[in-house]
């Protein structure tokens, strides 16, 4: 067999995905914290960065070719620093786009020569105007440590006199306390593992329950209880005697509590022997207790969220802006963008052109992820308006193609816009996520979004009769009323989705 070496020509189309264009998706996906975290990194890592902040210290005596790297460096920082914002208008077919630019502060020319920094840039009336009580107290609180349930309960320990039998006893009890103040392991066992054979003087469970006595005095009410009736009856035993209806009370946990939980008001009231009206006062005293006594002080650590747009109504307009604290302006340093030559190939000036590459593609990439998250923002307020004037039961289907046909993008760069990015409106604070649902029909023929049913659901629930709560089937024939087609089934997923019980454990006896 010969082999024959030819030439041939194809003409093929393929994608490549630039390192500018794979910075510019990485940013657009990243989180207001990532986001600002990335920056401070770019930051520190190229020298040609800085922040818009920074002051200039340009060499008067520049030459040409400095001041046309200049003149780069000032058009870079133009276009960081500049505001982008956008007002809709109902009565007109499309944004208006306005900008604002700030202007840094610059320090004093002419210093004495044994000046400190620390005089220049003193921050005493900023310090002067925060300095009152309430600023320090909430400084204080806002970074104090959380106490937990464990640390409230080693302080009242080391508080108590007791022997080092006892504390040791307690040290036990409270290694098996949950975080809801319960204790989750039998007497028996935890009797059982401090048990010492060999000890001349062993330990008895009578002990063990003498000092889970004492420790059920703590602080909160109810801790170490091991199920619920002893949580309720810890704290209805803790209340002044003259506490109204409290023998009545104690009656209802020690021997109907079953009933009071399946609601079951009727055989509750046979039994006890108790009229209606005292009844729901009795009621009214077990619903003031805590069912988790823990919860109390083991609180997790709220998670604030910074919005990335804000919408407000100006005149009757929502204006759409991005939020100016998200991440600070950056732009190219122009004193090391002057020391750049064209002519010389250097390793220190070849640096220098690279990494200034570098900083005019990521203030790039930065515009690029504001335009793009403003533009999306905008038509979501565009097409929500109604859920901004007259809340979630105005709610309209949305979904990301509608966006990206309007903005002419592709869904999955709507997807990475509308992933953890938070959008501030006088409503509240919503990621954009939270605009999109999808749709049920009406008999009408039209379109209802699943945010809208459920706030229907709500708000139907709210207005319920308490002794006769509307089931799943009930509510699903009052929306088919409104012409919405949705069924029980339906109504029972997004009545869960809410966290809302269902009608039996919704009645109420008042």
């Amino acid at each position: 067999m010969v082999m024959k070496a030819s030439l041939q020509l194809k003409l093929g189309q393929s994608l490549t995905m630039t390192p500018q264009l794979q910075q510019a998706i990485r940013l657009l996906q990243l989180s207001t914290l990532d986001l600002q975290q990335e920056i401070q990194q770019a930051l520190e890592s190229n020298p040609m960065l800085e922040t818009s902040e920074d002051d200039d210290n340009q060499n008067p005596e520049s030459t040409d070719s400095d001041n046309e790297s200049s003149e780069t460096a000032s058009t870079e920082e133009s276009n960081t620093t500049s505001d982008t914002a956008t007002d809709w208008d109902e009565s007109e077919n499309g944004p208006d786009w306005s900008s604002e630019t700030d202007s840094p502060d610059t320090i004093p020319d002419d210093l004495p020569v044994d000046t400190a920094w620390d005089d220049i840039y003193q921050s005493a009336p900023a310090s002067a105007a925060r300095n009152d009580d309430e600023n320090d107290n909430d400084f204080e609180t806002r970074n104090s440590p959380t106490e937990t349930l464990q640390d409230h309960l080693e302080w009242q320990l080391n508080l108590t006199p007791m022997s080092e039998r006892d504390q040791a006893i307690a040290h036990a009890l409270m290694d098996a306390v949950d975080n809801h103040g319960y204790l989750t392991s039998p007497l028996e066992e935890i009797h059982s593992g401090m048990v010492d054979e060999s000890d001349e003087d062993p330990l008895e469970l009578d002990e063990v329950q003498a000092v889970l006595h004492r420790l059920q005095h703590f602080d909160p009410p109810g801790v170490f209880a091991r199920d619920l009736q002893e949580c309720l009856l810890i704290q209805l035993n803790q209340l002044p005697p003259e506490t109204p209806w409290l023998a009545q009370a104690r009656l209802v946990i020690t021997h109907y509590i079953n009933l009071l939980g399946n609601r079951d008001y009727a055989q509750l009231l046979r039994r006890s022997r108790l009229k209606e009206e005292q009844l729901r006062d009795v009621l009214a005293l077990i619903t003031g207790l805590n069912p988790r006594p823990g919860d109390t002080l083991d609180q997790a650590e709220p998670d604030y969220v910074i919005p990335d747009v804000i919408v407000r109504k100006h005149n009757e307009r929502w204006r759409v802006e991005l939020n100016p604290e998200i991440a600070p302006r950056i732009r190219v340093n122009a004193s090391y963008a002057s020391l750049i030559k064209r002519a010389d190939s250097s390793a220190d000036n070849t640096y220098l052109r690279d990494q200034l590459q570098e900083a005019k593609w990521f203030i790039k990439s930065l515009q690029s992820r504001n335009e793009t998250l403003l533009k999306v923002a905008t038509r979501i307020v565009e097409h929500q308006q109604g859920f901004l004037d007259y809340g979630e039961e105005a709610m309209k289907p949305l979904i990301l193609s509608d966006i990206a046909q309007a903005v002419e993008m592709h869904e999955s760069t709507i997807s990475r816009v509308t992933t953890q990015k938070y959008m501030h409106t006088p409503r509240g604070i919503f990621e954009l996520k939270y605009f999109f649902s999808s749709h049920v029909s009406t008999d009408e023929g039209g379109e209802c979004s699943s945010t809208a049913i459920r706030a229907m659901i709500k708000k139907l629930i709210a207005t319920e009769t308490p002794k006769k709560p509307l089931s799943d089937s009930k509510i699903a024939a009052m929306l088919g009323d409104q012409g919405i087609k949705v069924a029980r089934r339906t109504v029972a997923k997004y009545r869960e989705a809410m966290h809302i019980p269902p009608s039996n454990e919704r009645k109420r006896l008042v």
